[in-house]
């Protein structure tokens, strides 16, 4: 399986990752199984049109507005992203392609390393909808990147 998984439908959220990682030159899993994902990322498209999601995995990263309760998701932790208060990660300001989000609660990396709460810059690309944004920036975050190398 790997370090981790995305499920997506033609968002380029995995082709995002991969690149940006790529970049950063990072990705050591400190957990990994060959059949499960220290990091399973599912996306706003999948979320909402998927009402039965069945799997395992270390880490979930997902949509705050998921129907996760009709999932049987196995995860030792989960982190949300989207617009909601309660939400992980989230959009506190826009300029252009330079977005500012919030990380509103520490989290632990596959690497079991915490990443405290803050704010920080992320470039996204033009074309990438700002959940799409979130779920890249909140995987890359989760897999080690450190905050002020998402700018």
């Amino acid at each position: 399986m790997g370090c981790f998984e995305v499920l997506e439908s033609g968002e380029g959220i995995q082709d995002e990752i991969a690149r940006r990682l790529q970049d950063t030159g990072a990705l050591a899993c400190g957990w990994s199984s060959p059949s499960r994902p220290a990091l399973l990322i599912i996306s706003p498209r999948v979320a909402a049109q998927t009402p039965h999601l069945e799997g395992g995995c270390r880490t979930v990263l997902l949509p705050g507005d998921a129907p996760a309760e009709h999932w049987q998701l196995q995860a030792a932790s989960a982190v949300s992203y989207g617009p909601g208060p309660r939400d992980t990660l989230t959009l506190s300001s826009r300029e252009g392609n330079r977005l500012w989000l919030a990380l509103q609660r520490e989290v632990v990396t596959v690497q079991g390393q915490v990443v405290e709460r803050q704010e920080f810059p992320f470039r996204s690309t033009a074309a990438q909808p700002t959940q799409a944004a979130l779920a890249v920036a909140g995987a890359l975050l989760l897999l080690g990147v450190r905050p002020e190398h998402l700018s």
